[in-house]
């Protein structure tokens, strides 16, 4: 009997793990084009209510066809024509100034300056750090809390 017991608690705590799984993974994608809208409806008959630029990551919070709901880091909510996105990692700045630092540590120096909202490229992550790209500008290490995205 103790082997019919060790099964159904291995059992049941994998289906407790793939259930909760889905609720804590975050489904993210980028801007796949220049610029694209995120509309108020999964339609381009709703209207624009933000033009996104290219790399501007988003969290997918839901479905309809080939449109999804998204949220940005401004927690705004909108909708998005889904094969506009992409899988390119990007992280966009949430904070006043983030130093982009030669290495993934405060000891690091400073090789530039990321502003609120820039959108980074995503080139390596550390658990507390991420490698990023600036578009045309400076390549480094931000803190991870510094930043939002993927």
């Amino acid at each position: 009997m103790t082997g019919l017991r060790h099964r159904i608690a291995f059992f049941l705590s994998a289906l407790l793990l793939s259930i909760a799984a889905p609720a804590s993974a975050q489904k993210m994608a980028s801007v796949d084009r220049n610029e694209i809208n995120m509309r108020s409806g999964p339609g381009t008959n709703h209207e624009s209510l933000w033009l996104l630029g290219r790399g501007y990551p988003l969290q997918i919070i839901g479905r309809k066809g080939k449109w999804v709901q998204v949220r940005d880091f401004e927690a705004d909510k909108g909708w998005v024509y889904r094969p506009l996105l992409g899988d390119k990692r990007h992280f966009v700045v949430k904070v006043k100034v983030a130093n982009i630092r030669s290495k993934p540590s405060t000891r690091g120096s400073i090789v530039g300056k990321a502003l609120y909202g820039d959108v980074l490229r995503t080139l390596e992550r550390t658990k507390n750090w991420v490698k990023v790209q600036q578009e045309g500008g400076a390549k480094g290490w931000i803190a991870r809390r510094l930043l939002w995205g993927w």
